[in-house]
């Protein structure tokens, strides 16, 4: 059991049937009155996050959150195929789960699922990636007076912005937290 006193960022537990985690908190303790917790919650599952006051002295039962590292696999048009590297289980996530991370992996890359009593419920790729750039326009030359960027399609098909010096065939380093260019690789 964790009570509302008790929240920190990243703080998994359950209310109303639902797993939530904090993604922000503040304790606040008025000149008037009891004191009282105000938080931003998000629903791991459903990805939705709310405002919500919480009496210091609330208790709720802690979620338990697994993380398995797994490497992708391969898509088969509807479901996309993670395998377990010690086991050697292989499940299949449908798109609503992976939207976010397949843009970043290519096939026999590992990532991070998130499952909530067996369940999966999110897929993360790793913060950095290096791709390739399948299709990008030439920059234009004498036009790098300021820091001008242009679209670049990657090997995963991701677009991402570039600077105007990255041509096709280039591998660059994608930040996937953010999705955005960091270096030449």
């Amino acid at each position: 059991m964790v009570t509302a006193g008790e929240f920190r960022k990243g703080t998994t537990f359950e209310m109303d049937g639902q797993v939530f985690t904090i993604v922000d908190f503040q304790h606040v303790k008025p000149g008037k009155g009891a004191a009282f917790v105000r938080t931003k919650i998000k629903n791991v599952i459903a990805g939705t996050v709310l405002e919500k006051t919480f009496n210091p002295t609330e208790k709720f039962q802690e979620a338990v959150i697994e993380r398995k590292e797994m490497q992708y696999l391969y898509n088969d048009g509807t479901l996309y195929y993670f395998m377990d590297t010690t086991t050697y289980e292989q499940v299949p996530l449908n798109e609503g789960i992976v939207e976010d991370a397949v843009k970043y992996l290519k096939e026999n890359d590992n990532a991070i699922i998130r499952f909530y009593k067996s369940e999966a419920f999110s897929v993360e790729a790793p913060n950095f990636v290096e791709l390739e750039v399948t299709h990008t326009e030439p920059g234009v030359k004498g036009d790098t007076a300021t820091n001008t960027l242009k679209p670049a399609t990657v090997e995963t098909g991701a677009v991402i912005m570039v600077p105007l010096f990255v041509n096709t065939g280039d591998r660059i380093r994608i930040d996937t937290r953010s999705g955005e260019y960091m270096e030449r690789a």
